[in-house]
């Protein structure tokens, strides 16, 4: 799946993540995971919607002033009161969001298709006279009719638009799809194409990927996948899926994302699954003897890159399903060096203790086996 155009990321944890129900991000926090994002390389940061106002467009105006490199672009709706306020605020982009398939168009706009075509005109062209970076957000494009897109994104780039945000606001395609789609557009209109994908099915990272290899060249995510209802793209499954899946670094320091999603899981009062896809603890966590022996011999055998990559170490976990090769790599952390037979010995009892409370074992647990061991008292 090698990626052979450059991708750039516009990460909008601060304005999609914080649409997470329940999620608000202090100011203070906003600031300062804009800095995060800006110190691992992100290339946008999409920092919210100016035209809620009050502390929303003061904390927009703060990031802006703090110099950072990353693009600083805020979201708008069609509408030349909110692009006034990003204008107000110091953004170098702004996106401009309107709907693109005939259901919105009819039942949540209640206009027409040419009003809308007429929109883009007159809100890119306002945009484009105040020398402002331009995305025009295709709102449920998966749903839209293909050759409406079409016209729809021939506007916005004969108006001067920068890009084009293909949204799958419903993540309700499959990457096979997301392709034939992306390719379209690609081939009818040249204009860079931005992939905003959403979580519904489990798809938001392979559709995202899918979309860059037919093309797009910017990808729309956020940090542990924060987003509306299941979520958006996650940075870091995108990041590492590029360089290790599709042979194309994008210039992310990728050993601060654990540091980084970390931060983000506390500001939005959530917790990181320990089996979470790059930064979830149990991604370097082995217990099954077969993975661990091997593992130990070369970590090759079973990891497809190492946990310092992304911030992690890795961990042997004792229990049920545990082999020799871990208990005697285990006690060796100890300082103890056990003969194959005591192995065995401890091996039983670990499997045996795990059984009985449900559960991996503690290192105190390990140790007190292997005291009771050491008096006599296994056999």
């Amino acid at each position: 799946m090698a990626i052979q155009h450059d991708i750039k990321i516009d990460d909008t944890t601060l304005r999609d993540g914080e649409q997470t129900a329940g999620v608000v991000f202090a100011n203070n926090e906003k600031k300062r995971i804009a800095r995060l994002l800006d110190e691992i390389g992100v290339h946008q940061i999409e920092v919210g919607i100016p035209a809620m106002g009050g502390d929303e467009k003061k904390t927009i105006s703060d990031i802006v002033k703090m110099g950072l490199r990353s693009s600083i672009l805020a979201w708008n709706r069609a509408v030349t009161s909110d692009i006034q306020h990003s204008l107000d605020c110091g953004v170098d982009a702004v996106a401009i969001s309107i709907s693109a398939s005939d259901i919105h168009i009819e039942h949540k706009l209640r206009k027409d298709r040419q009003w809308v075509l007429e929109s883009i005109k007159r809100y890119v062209d306002f945009a484009k006279e105040h020398n402002l970076y331009v995305s025009v957000n295709a709102e449920d494009a998966s749903r839209a009719d293909l050759e409406f897109l079409e016209e729809f994104a021939l506007v916005a780039k004969e108006h001067g638009a920068d890009r084009l945000r293909f949204c799958d606001t419903l993540g309700i395609l499959d990457p096979f799809r997301t392709y034939q789609i992306v390719r379209y557009l690609k081939e009818r209109v040249n204009i860079d194409i931005e992939m905003h994908t959403h979580n519904d099915f489990g798809m938001a990272t392979a559709n995202a990927l899918a979309g860059a290899k037919a093309g797009a060249s910017y990808i729309n995510t956020t940090v542990v996948g924060l987003g509306e209802r299941a979520g958006n793209a996650a940075l870091e499954e995108v990041v590492m899926a590029m360089k290790h899946i599709g042979r194309l670094d994008l210039g992310i320091k990728t050993e601060k994302l654990r540091e980084l999603s970390e931060y983000v899981a506390q500001a939005s009062g959530r917790t990181i699954p320990v089996w979470k896809a790059i930064v979830g603890v149990n991604v370097f966590a082995h217990e099954s003897g077969i993975h661990a022996d091997g593992v130990l011999k070369n970590p090759l055998n079973y990891e497809a890159f190492s946990p310092e990559e992304v911030g992690l170490q890795r961990q042997l976990v004792i229990g049920k399903y545990s082999g020799k090769a871990s208990i005697l790599a285990k006690f060796r952390e100890y300082g103890i060096e056990l003969s194959e037979e005591e192995a065995e010995v401890i091996l039983r009892h670990v499997r045996a203790t795990a059984i009985q409370l449900k559960r991996a074992l503690f290192d105190k647990e390990l140790v007190y086996i292997y005291e009771d061991f050491k008096e006599g008292k296994l056999e």
